[in-house]
């Protein structure tokens, strides 16, 4: 006979913890009941607010991605909720198509993290859940029974045509031919789409390196490997973007006409001056150049992750009539309705990494992405990451950096620095009277150390951040 569990039991013994989005943990910690009971706890706190009887579900391409698909979707029969299996879409594609029916979904993804861990994102019927939710996750205490033998899900591709349709359905005309684009696929979620919503745009669309095997793509620590393969591609096929993603479609990797990748931030600074927003709000991590290039009456800077810049939407649309969010990792949260090429496109507040791909080539149309970059402040940013790195000892380090940033500096190597001032919103954020930024935090997805820097000139840049994650490891 089955036990009845408790949902905030199982949650907190497993391990399995909220990062800056979503639940991640190793793919040992999510066994069925620790799915089920967060499923459980889940729409628990929704039926408080919301009324529905069915709950959308997809995943991204991680071997154990199906699994725990399957676990959460027996935890919302228990509950005789009706669930709509949208197979392997991109998270962005089952937020919208969940938002236009009203109702509640689950994202089975560990975005870009290794294949050795996985994830949950959920979504309330409205967009993305808050802090204040996800707090409500782990404490509700639902009883419920043990999970049987799994049955499988059939797949339902709405999700995939409305995600497609949302893009296509702004263009009356193939006004993206001529134009030779390459989607790097590798295991991306989107990869069976993406060529769907270029081709019916016009553009001639060239496929490249497909994995079967999966492949943790990090928006925002671009591997050097990737940088020479994309400039490769772009003088080989002679193309004008290189389109990719992380591996659940919500963070683009998008490049020049040269094979070069945009950092995300000034992907998201274009994009929104494409789109003619009036008040973006950004990471404290993003690049200054935002501000600097005056195209915005109004910008917000809050911690790291997305839920931080989604709680800013709703009192900036009272003020402004058009309001955005874009993060270093390049996903785009578009926080109200606006207006493209005559039509309207709706709100989307969570990542997005395709609208982005058309507003940058609508941009550029009569001129180039590299010549649209050159004309924003020349303000470069580089980051990466320290891999395996106890949170215990990052969030040390930034506690000992807070009490003597001075200190720290030269620890990290640089002796005869100055401090111009010192920015806590998330981590620990220097900037040096010469005009370098440098910014230390723990990830809030996995056991790493972050480092960003931002100077006058990339080299210099990347130098800070290589120096500092060098000079930490002997700590």
């Amino acid at each position: 006979m089955n036990k009845n569990l408790i949902s905030s039991v199982v949650i907190a013994e497993s391990g399995v913890a909220f990062g800056t989005s979503g639940a991640r943990g190793l793919v040992t910690q999510f066994t069925p009941e620790v799915c089920a009971a967060f499923s459980h706890a889940f729409i628990s706190g929704m039926k408080c607010n919301f009324s529905f009887d069915k709950v959308a579900i997809a995943i991204d391409n991680r071997p154990s991605s199906y699994a725990m698909a399957m676990a959460c979707a027996a935890a919302l029969q228990q509950l005789e909720i009706e669930v709509i299996y949208y197979g392997v879409v991109p998270t962005p594609a089952l937020a919208y198509v969940a938002q236009e029916d009203n109702i509640p979904a689950i994202m089975v993804t560990g975005s870009h993290i290794p294949f050795d861990r996985n994830g949950l994102k959920f979504y309330r019927p409205d967009g993305e859940i808050s802090k204040a939710d996800e707090q409500v996750i782990l404490t509700e205490q639902v009883e419920f029974a043990e999970l049987g033998k799994l049955t499988e899900l059939t797949v339902n591709n709405r999700a995939t045509e409305e995600y497609i349709a949302r893009y296509t359905s702004l263009f009356d005309t193939p006004w993206l031919t001529g134009k030779r684009i390459g989607i790097y696929e590798h295991s991306s979620a989107g990869r069976d789409l993406y060529y769907r919503i270029f081709e019916k745009l016009g553009a001639e669309v060239i496929a490249l390196e497909r994995s079967d095997k999966f492949v943790p793509i990090d928006t925002e620590a671009v591997s050097e490997e990737d940088s020479a393969k994309a400039i490769a591609w772009s003088k080989k096929h002679k193309l004008d973007l290189v389109f990719s993603t992380d591996g659940d479609g919500d963070r683009p990797l998008i490049s020049n006409e040269n094979g070069n990748w945009l950092r995300g931030d000034i992907l998201g600074l274009l994009t929104s001056d494409a789109l003619n927003i009036e008040a973006v709000v950004v990471p404290v991590s993003n690049n200054t150049a935002i501000e600097l290039s005056g195209r915005f009456k109004y910008v917000e800077r809050t911690k790291i992750g997305s839920p931080y810049v989604i709680a800013e939407f709703a009192k900036l649309a009272e003020r402004f009539d058009s309001v955005a969010g874009f993060e270093a990792n390049g996903g785009y949260l578009l926080g109200t309705d606006v207006l493209v090429n005559g039509q309207s496109l709706k709100a989307l507040p969570t990542r997005d990494a395709v609208l982005p791909a058309i507003m940058l080539l609508a941009a550029a149309e009569k001129s180039s992405i590299s010549a649209l970059v050159n004309e924003l402040p020349q303000r470069f940013t580089d980051s990466n990451r320290i891999q395996n790195f106890a949170t215990e000892k990052s969030l040390q380090i930034i506690a000992q950096g807070k009490k003597d940033p001075t200190k720290l500096l030269v620890q990290l190597g640089f002796d005869d620095a100055e401090i111009k001032s010192v920015d806590e919103t998330d981590g620990l954020r220097m900037t040096l009277t010469d005009e370098r930024i440098i910014h230390l935090r723990p990830s809030g997805n996995a056991p790493e150390l972050r480092c960003y820097a931002e100077a006058d000139d990339f080299l210099v840049a990347h130098e800070c951040v290589k120096n500092s994650l060098n000079n930490i490891q002997t700590l």
